[in-house]
């Protein structure tokens, strides 16, 4: 799937919960009466479950979210249920409107470093101080400060959305579209949902009187979260970090629901050590980040899984060895034809026990490498998955002993 695609498809979880949401409010009367305070306990509730998986799984930034959420939330509660007339409340308001998406959206590029730390303590820290401004504005009765933040920039009735002042609506707008960004740059599962709650939590904070309403999408963003530590745990255990490709586990997943007929082929990247240590483990990398690219791309219905170090497996479901071997000659062919270049900084270190030539790196401006390729199918003579990966292991190792860069049977 291409990258955009893959983007647009985390999306649609936060999508749905938020559809899910405006369900329950628009149909929120018809409750029976032991379901009536459910929306106000919610956000509690959803809380509670995404701070025990995100500690669990130590999602720092999950646990930080939702306790933004949380603290909308309540400050909703206590303050902002009769309107927004005086200026505790409006001051309240003010903050959360420019806290909660710009906290949202700063969680979105901070790298992971864990829940109960320094760097969890640090969050908090960050926290609190917004909550002390933002006391410290209404305990001075800095009413000037207030009216300047509400002052319509771009003319009355250019911009609105329920009582939120346009500051806001602009910080809400960015943070969204900061958030976005940054789901299709890492493609990770919690960025877009830290995009869906910025859009629950505008979408309640607009009718920020409204309980019912507040209380169900802040709840609806908590379970965007929740289901966010979910996604990428999955994906950590199920995705090779490097490649992106689906891992060892993910392939013996597959292997458990195999049709009767398929075949499986088993790569290996020619003489790697030997590239690694003239060349270093920085291109190396991206030496397997581009065979994996083209590997993901191979036809025939083939499905690429990293298997170990510089070693990939391509299954083919319901494909006998003559339908899969011409996709895997091609996949050959477009491998040696690519050509990394390679620049000043591509320089390595010193490889070990061995002297390179001076100022021999910068000779080529170039390399390309070979794969060399063995594959096997399923038959009456190897009849189980584990057969078969190993009859493809030793067509690989004669491949290897031909002289490599071939496919082998």
């Amino acid at each position: 799937m291409p990258p955009v695609l893959r983007g647009v498809a985390l999306l649609t979880l936060p999508a749905a919960v938020l559809a899910g949401a405006f369900l329950f409010v628009f149909y929120s009367a018809a409750l029976p009466r032991p379901l009536s305070g459910l929306e106000i306990h919610a956000p509690y509730l959803a809380f509670a479950i995404g701070a025990v998986l995100a500690v669990t799984f130590k999602r720092g930034r999950v646990l930080a979210a939702l306790v933004v959420l949380l603290i909308a939330y309540v400050a909703q509660q206590l303050w902002l249920q009769a309107g927004v007339d005086s200026l505790r409340a409006r001051t309240v308001y003010l903050a959360l409107g420019l806290f909660v998406p710009l906290n949202l959206a700063v969680l979105a590029f901070v790298p992971e470093r864990g829940t109960l730390n320094r760097h969890g303590a640090l969050r908090l820290a960050v926290l609190a101080a917004q909550a002390a401004l933002t006391a410290w504005i209404i305990w001075s009765g800095s009413t000037g400060l207030v009216a300047a933040a509400y002052h319509p920039f771009l003319g009355r009735g250019a911009v609105s959305a329920g009582h939120l002042p346009q500051l806001s609506i602009l910080v809400i707008a960015l943070g969204l579209l900061a958030t976005l960004f940054a789901t299709f740059l890492t493609r990770s599962a919690i960025n877009a949902n830290l995009a869906g709650a910025i859009v629950a939590f505008a979408v309640g904070a607009h009718v920020i009187g409204a309980s019912t309403a507040f209380s169900v999408f802040i709840a609806a963003a908590k379970v965007m979260l929740t289901v966010g530590v979910l996604q990428d745990t999955f994906r950590m255990a199920f995705r090779d970090e490097l490649t992106g490709l689906p891992s060892r586990r993910a392939l013996n997943e597959q292997l458990m629901a195999v049709p009767r007929t398929y075949t499986i082929a088993m790569l290996d990247v020619d003489h790697f050590k030997k590239f690694n240590d003239t060349y270093g483990h920085d291109l190396g990398d991206q030496i397997l980040r581009m065979i994996a690219g083209r590997i993901a791309r191979v036809g025939g219905g083939g499905r690429a899984f990293r298997y170990g170090g510089e070693e990939f497996t391509v299954l083919f479901p319901g494909k006998g060895l003559g339908e899969a071997v011409p996709f895997l000659e091609a996949l050959r062919e477009n491998v040696e034809a690519y050509q990394l270049a390679l620049r000043a900084s591509d320089r390595p270190k010193k490889s070990k026990g061995s002297k390179r030539q001076r100022g021999g790196w910068r000779a080529k401006r170039s390399v390309s490498v070979t794969i060399s390729i063995g594959v096997a199918e399923r038959n009456e003579r190897l009849p189980t998955p584990e057969e078969v990966i190993q009859a493809a292991d030793r067509a690989l190792y004669r491949a290897k002993e031909k002289g490599r860069n071939q496919v082998s049977r």
